[in-house]
């Protein structure tokens, strides 16, 4: 999300911590017997929302070319600040070797019948991306198809891979409509940020990748942005039974 005109080349510390923690999480997650898990880092700090994590990603354990046994993400990533985003397919050290404001992992893990239905769909390329929606906004309306921000595709991807109508769906549109359906009837809730209109102004001029016109009017003008955080994911999947706990890795 940050703008490429300003880019710094990456530390050489910060590259250091990034794969000491990708490292460090590999192994935690190797040990842990998962084959899929929810992923999390910390990139932006979010404290002033209340929210501890930024970013999501579907994790799973697959086989390189060589066939040993990797971990990869699927996740999306919005770049240079700019009104689009697209997937990634990536490993642990390049989901983590970035400008973290905290060097922590958190992944929740699945029932073995989610994991399995997730596992089917990740190694399902075409499928995997079936839900993604160019235009990007970092505060998206969780119920909205007007844009699509990270943590509300992989969730929307979660829905994919466990509700069959979601796959039917004759279109794109269609299938995150019915995704979305899916969650509320599940009993998602989205976070509820307070974000008053000078910060929506600002951040809307300021920033090609915050929008909020996709918000209901009664909704915006009461400062109630609701969108799709990890910590709101990762209490829902706890919540509704289809995963555990987050388990939390934080470098010293």
């Amino acid at each position: 999300g940050q703008r490429c005109d300003t880019e710094r080349p990456p530390r050489t510390a910060t590259v250091e911590r990034g794969l000491a923690l990708a490292e460090r999480t590999l192994r935690a997650l190797d040990a842990s017997g998962a084959r899929v898990v929810v992923l999390a880092r910390a990139g932006q700090d979010l404290s002033a929302y209340g929210l501890r994590y930024s970013h999501l990603g579907l994790a799973w354990r697959t086989q390189s070319a060589e066939g040993q046994p990797v971990w990869r993400v699927l996740h999306k990533l919005n770049q240079c600040g700019t009104s689009h985003a697209a997937v990634f397919r990536q490993g642990l050290g390049d989901f983590f070797v970035d400008e973290l404001w905290r060097y922590e992992a958190a992944w929740g893990v699945p029932t073995p019948e989610v994991q399995q239905r997730l596992l089917d769909l990740l190694e399902d390329e075409a499928q995997s991306l079936r839900l993604n929606h160019r235009p990007y906004s970092m505060v998206s309306y969780a119920w909205g198809t007007r844009y699509q921000q990270s943590n509300q595709w992989a969730l929307e991807t979660l829905a994919l891979a466990l509700e069959p109508a979601v796959a039917r769906a004759a279109t794109p549109a269609q299938a995150r409509e019915k995704a979305q359906a899916w969650l509320r009837l599940q009993g998602y809730a989205p976070t509820a940020l307070k974000i008053g209109p000078l910060t929506r102004l600002g951040g809307r001029v300021g920033s090609a990748n915050v929008a909020f016109d996709d918000h209901p009017p009664e909704k915006r003008f009461s400062d109630r942005i609701e969108t799709v955080t990890v910590d709101s994911v990762f209490n829902w999947a706890q919540r509704s039974g289809l995963g555990s706990a987050p388990v939390t890795l934080r470098l010293p």
